[in-house]
């Protein structure tokens, strides 16, 4: 944690108690969580933007989602979760932070989910938080039902700082997720349906604005 860091995180309000257990036991259990860092920075952006409804690929155990829920008590959020073991322990959390009735989580492979339920349905923000290899994809199937002024938000961009790393100095197990990273990358900054940055807050963040 740099200075800067601490220094902000000084600021920030205290935790509620189903929050922190829902972190204790994401390092417990090597859950992926974003870091505080990187959902305060989100959450500032979303605050600007003010979405009524907000559309996540990657639920985890619900802690992004929860904490969007928390923080924009106006938005209905639609999160998409594969792993089984993480969708149920997010219906638990889900169901004990009593917002069952603004979070609707799916059980589902985002990239075979049969999207029916979305079906005429459109997104104020889209927040893409899964399989990193596989983003363009996401990005691709995901942002038709992001509305006209919408904003497509994609986190872990530079993967503990792996992008920085050449094919040689990565783990083989590695390398072709951070490839496809590393072209989704450029790819989506170069995308001429939307004005795109990338943040370096948290862990880095893609932020893709439809024009």
């Amino acid at each position: 944690m740099s200075d800067y860091t601490a220094y902000i995180n000084g600021f920030s309000k205290e935790k509620d108690p189903l929050v922190l257990e829902m972190e204790q036991y994401a390092s417990e259990h090597r859950v992926p969580i974003m870091d505080d860092a990187g959902l305060q920075t989100l959450i500032g952006l979303l605050q600007v933007q003010q979405p009524k409804r907000i559309l996540e690929i990657g639920s985890a155990i619900g802690y992004s989602g929860i904490r969007l829920a928390q923080a924009f008590p106006q938005a209905v959020i639609y999160t998409i979760e594969r792993d089984t073991e993480r969708y149920e322990k997010a219906v638990e959390y889900i169901e004990r932070s009593g917002l069952v009735d603004r979070i609707h989580i799916i059980h589902a492979d985002a990239l075979d989910f049969d999207d029916i339920q979305l079906h005429e349905q459109l997104f104020d923000a889209l927040f893409i938080d899964a399989a990193k290899g596989q983003y363009m994809k996401f990005f691709e199937k995901y942002s038709p039902f992001v509305n006209k002024t919408g904003v497509i938000y994609c986190d872990n961009m530079f993967m503990h700082g792996m992008v920085l790393l050449s094919d040689e100095e990565l783990p083989k197990r590695n390398r072709t997720m951070i490839r496809n990273l590393k072209t989704f990358t450029t790819w989506a900054m170069q995308h001429e349906q939307y004005e795109t940055s990338l943040v370096p807050m948290g862990d880095g963040i893609l932020i893709a604005v439809k024009k």
